[in-house]
């Protein structure tokens, strides 16, 4: 309970920097807000693609480390089901769903988490590349120099992934940080071929959520508008408390969308981007989950493909 209202807190005042209130939300005519069914879906099917490319990085990452290879068709309800753990405070629960469920696939845990620990950190660089759009399109009043130093901080980090024995210390560096035991055949592999899939991963995540802004008819810039989504998702996993990264990362997508579409449209795309992830990301889990449980057990999870 605490962490939530500190996520409340947290939301509250970033959402008040910008100016937002009811006002502006009644200022906007619903009637308008009627989105074209085809883009919509075509926006759906590329988030839920993009979940599950995710899940077959998860699965090349793991094999890669040394661990049994998980078929595609199987590796996504066992990614699926494992992120529901996400919408719980704290960013262990995923990580640790997912250990569990590999386990029945013949794959060690330190392996399945270390993939995912991994996975996560890759992740977390490649959102924050493609978000850097929304720092360098920004206006210079509101983001200052911030944008420069964090198109630095990347380049250095990529510099640093594509040298094999600067990228393994690196990562026995994050596995320290996330308090994870680092998987033994770590010093066998190269993370920039993993960061550049992450990457493409991404660039179908932004795009899918610009496809849903067009969607409601708003006339938005591909650039600063898709490059927000991922900015904002990674100021929602690095704030720890918040579950999904729920409420920061509304806020911070609203700090990124105003200069570019005003306020109260941001506000409402903000809403309706946590509706849009959270039903193409929920229901598909749950009819996983569902045929986890009838099936009787994790070891059946895709048993039945």
């Amino acid at each position: 309970m605490g962490q939530l209202a500190l996520t409340a807190l947290v939301t509250w005042y970033v959402v008040g920097r910008v100016g937002l209130d009811w006002t502006e939300f009644q200022r906007l005519d619903l009637a308008e807000w009627q989105p074209n069914l085809v883009l919509l879906a075509a926006s759906a099917a590329m988030l839920l693609s993009a979940m599950f490319m995710n899940a077959a990085l998860w699965a090349r990452v793991v094999r890669d480390l040394g661990g049994a290879h998980i078929p595609v068709k199987q590796a996504v309800p066992l990614f699926m089901i494992a992120n529901l753990g996400r919408y719980l405070p704290g960013k262990v629960w995923q990580i640790a769903g997912l250990a569990a469920l590999a386990s029945s696939r013949g794959v060690r845990p330190i392996t399945a988490t270390g993939a995912a620990v991994l996975g996560q950190g890759l992740s977390i660089l490649a959102a924050t590349s493609i978000g850097l759009g929304a720092l360098l399109t920004a206006p210079e009043e509101s983001v200052g120099p911030w944008g420069m130093i964090a198109a630095t901080l990347v380049a250095l980090a990529v510099l640093l992934i594509a040298i094999p024995p600067s990228f393994r210390a690196g990562a026995r560096l994050w596995f320290r940080i996330v308090r994870t035991e680092a998987p033994p055949q770590l010093a066998s592999v190269h993370g920039l071929q993993w960061l550049a899939l992450y990457t493409l991963n991404w660039v179908v995540l932004a795009l899918s959520f610009w496809v849903l802004v067009i969607s409601f008819g708003v006339s938005a810039e591909i650039v600063p508008v898709a490059s927000a989504f991922a900015a904002a998702y990674v100021a929602g996993y690095l704030f720890i408390p918040a579950p999904a990264g729920v409420g920061i990362r509304e806020g911070m997508l609203i700090v990124f969308l105003t200069p570019h579409l005003g306020v109260g449209v941001a506000g409402a795309l903000a809403l309706i981007a946590r509706i849009w992830t959270t039903v193409v990301e929920l229901v598909p889990a749950a009819l996983f989950w569902v045929r986890h449980v009838a099936a009787g057990g994790a070891g059946e999870v895709a048993s039945h493909e």
